[in-house]
């Protein structure tokens, strides 16, 4: 059956029915990777995004009960060139076209996606409906100010590691901002346990946790939309040992009053060539955003830029001068992508073992 994505630009797309049809709108964004789709459907940070998948197969490895980053995926429709029906992976319990039928996602097939690139790298923010009608015109013409509140979790949960150490478990709050359940793995794997707390908890419930460090998530939608949270982030900040990650990262250096700004088409993929400019070494990292910290806005008084994005420059990473207040705006849990950036979790945790040790002694 036909399908059609119809743009605020002007351009129709047609495609073919990917399951069953349904209609959805919601911005166009691209995903370069060529594996992962799985964990990229399931990433909360594409709340209200259609996204499309520029690599030309999906779903050949079907669908596993193992690689969610979330409950279900929060995204408005999926967009492909072909689509694999007879998945072949040891590990597969479902097709790409179960899947979509399950959680009810809107999706296309046989859309030629490299013109779709082409468009979005053009225009920047594009907008767009799936239909079966041509002449329908997108209404959507804009991100939820408060996507964040639907992606989030509502009450504390609470996870412990199955792997102790020899010194105290350190205890890490993930606030989630939508946070891609890796994170948690990531930190629980590396002997740490986990309270996920929803976005706005305060400063004061976060004391009466008494965690190690805290953790702040990527997520979706413009951080500018959350700037009434700064003056309890800057607190937390002050208080604690930090990591801001994607989203997080952004949040952070506006509650420290740095600004951002939204990139031409953003970055999400795995394979971004990112500098540590401490070592000089270039590292290739998963990312999924579009905003950045504008360089310009960062007080080089009280931080210092930690990394860049080796293709355009933007900022990917702060360190404070003072706080052990670090962010990075790729994904150390690297899910999908390389682990090339991993030991920041390590880096982060280090020194609450390192903080622990010396009160033991």
């Amino acid at each position: 059956m036909q399908g059609y994505l119809v743009l605020n630009t002007g351009d129709v797309l047609e495609g073919q029915w990917l399951g069953t049809p349904k209609e959805t709108e919601g911005e166009l964004v691209f995903n370069t990777a060529m594996t992962g789709y799985q964990e990229v459907m399931t990433d909360p940070s594409y709340a209200g995004q259609i996204v499309t998948m520029t690599y030309p197969l999906i779903g050949n490895y079907g669908w596993n009960g193992i690689d969610y980053e979330s409950i279900k995926p929060s995204l408005k429709g999926f967009i492909v060139s072909t689509p694999s029906h007879n998945p072949e992976h040891y590990e597969s319990t479902n097709t790409l076209v179960e899947m979509l039928d399950e959680h009810n996602i809107p999706a296309l097939s046989h859309i030629d996606t490299r013109a779709l690139t082409r468009i979005i790298r053009e225009h920047g923010e594009v907008y767009g409906k799936v239909t079966t009608e041509p002449s329908e015109k997108p209404t959507n013409t804009s991100v939820n100010s408060d996507i964040v509140s639907t992606v989030s979790v509502a009450q504390k949960e609470i996870y412990k590691t199955q792997n102790p150490a020899n010194h105290p478990t350190p205890h890490v709050v993930v606030m989630d901002f939508g946070y891609k359940h890796s994170i948690a793995h990531s930190l629980l794997d590396l002997g740490c346990d986990v309270t996920v707390v929803p976005y706005n908890t305060t400063f004061i419930e976060i004391q009466s946790i008494d965690p190690d460090g805290v953790l702040l998530s990527n997520g979706p939608g413009d951080p500018k939309a959350l700037s009434h949270l700064s003056s309890n982030i800057k607190k937390i900040s002050e208080n604690f040992p930090t990591m801001g990650i994607c989203l997080g990262h952004q949040l952070v250096a506006l509650a420290h009053g740095a600004t951002t700004k939204r990139l031409p088409y953003g970055h999400r993929g795995s394979n971004h060539p990112v500098k540590d400019l401490q070592t000089g070494k270039v590292m290739i990292t998963s990312q999924n955003h579009g905003y950045v910290v504008d360089y310009d806005s960062v007080n080089m008084e009280n931080w210092y830029v930690s990394h860049v994005n080796v293709n355009d420059k933007s900022v990917e990473g702060l360190k404070h001068k003072n706080l052990a207040l670090m962010t990075v705006q790729f994904h150390p849990e690297a899910h999908p992508g390389p682990i090339d950036t991993h030991h920041l979790f390590v880096d982060f945790i280090q020194q609450f073992i390192t903080k622990g040790e010396k009160q033991h002694a």
